[in-house]
């Protein structure tokens, strides 16, 4: 069971952790006696949830500066993180992003891909080394439900094109699986784990614009839904650490329950092929 007793000496790094279900689960986490390390993208911000993270369990927690719609500030945040810390348990790639209009990153990179698969696949890759040497560890990326409604398009997985925002949201969170399946089985063997999860339905700033201009059934059908930031957060750390998950990797849940996915999830083509116009994109081409 969750929280079932103190971990200790563990190191988690998890992104998006300065506001909603990301600064939740890190308190969670906190609570458990686990080191934690946060992302955050000012000192302002990072001070903040430290000081929180401080008076609401007592533990002392770190952060890095890293806006992760930057692959030269993903390649700093590996790099200061491995020279900083000798290990990590757990990592969980949980910022995400929802535009609503057609932006780009710092890379040129259409914003949603950039934020939720470029970032992660990315950070991912650079601190496996780490990973490896602390495990058994986790890997846990935060999806979504939407994943269900995208497809990878390869001709348009960067540049943005004929921009809709339910369209680059659920391409970025079906990237976000598939990588996570590709990478469970790279990882065979090595007593790392990575799985995707639906943290559930909360009532953030990306739901609030994404059902914006949905009709009042919708809208109410969602809010029938929604869990608190609190109880999401609890979800991520769930994965993160219930023993009841040892040695369970390549899967998909929807908060605590493992789910079938949809169908071109568990294409492994589509995985492989993404892996390498990913790598391409990332610089991580093999020599």
């Amino acid at each position: 069971m969750l929280m079932e007793k103190k971990m200790e000496k563990k190191a988690v790094l998890i992104t998006g952790a300065t506001s909603g279900i990301g600064k939740e689960a890190t308190i969670a986490l906190a609570k458990l006696g686990i080191k934690v390390i946060f992302t955050a993208r000012s000192e302002n911000s990072g001070e903040l949830v430290k000081k929180e993270i401080k008076e609401k369990t007592g533990a002392e927690a770190d952060y890095f500066i890293c806006d992760l719609a930057s692959l030269v500030e993903v390649r700093k945040l590996a790099g200061d993180f491995q020279k900083k810390y000798g290990r990590l348990d757990i990592l969980i790639n949980n910022a995400g992003v929802g535009e609503t209009e057609l932006k780009f990153s710092k890379d040129n990179i259409e914003m949603d891909m950039a934020v939720n698969y470029f970032a992660p696949f990315l950070l991912t890759n650079l601190l496996l080394p780490t990973l490896k040497n602390s495990a058994p560890s986790r890997i846990v990326n935060v999806s979504s439900m939407m994943h269900a409604e995208g497809h990878i398009d390869f001709s348009n997985l960067v540049e943005g094109k004929n921009f809709d925002k339910y369209s680059a949201y659920s391409q970025s969170k079906l990237a976000l699986l598939l990588f996570t399946r590709k990478l469970a089985k790279e990882l065979e063997g090595s007593g790392v784990m990575a799985n995707a999860m639906h943290p559930g339905v909360i009532n953030t700033k990306i739901t609030k614009e994404f059902l914006a201009d949905t009709n009042i059934l919708v809208k109410t059908a969602f809010r029938l839904t929604m869990i608190s930031e609190e109880k999401a957060g609890g979800g991520i750390a769930y994965l993160a650490t219930s023993r009841e998950l040892d040695g369970v990797t390549g899967e998909y849940f929807d908060r605590k329950t493992k789910k079938r996915s949809s169908e071109e999830s568990y294409d492994m083509n589509t995985a492989e092929k993404l892996w390498v116009v990913s790598e391409k994109v990332c610089g991580l081409q093999k020599e």
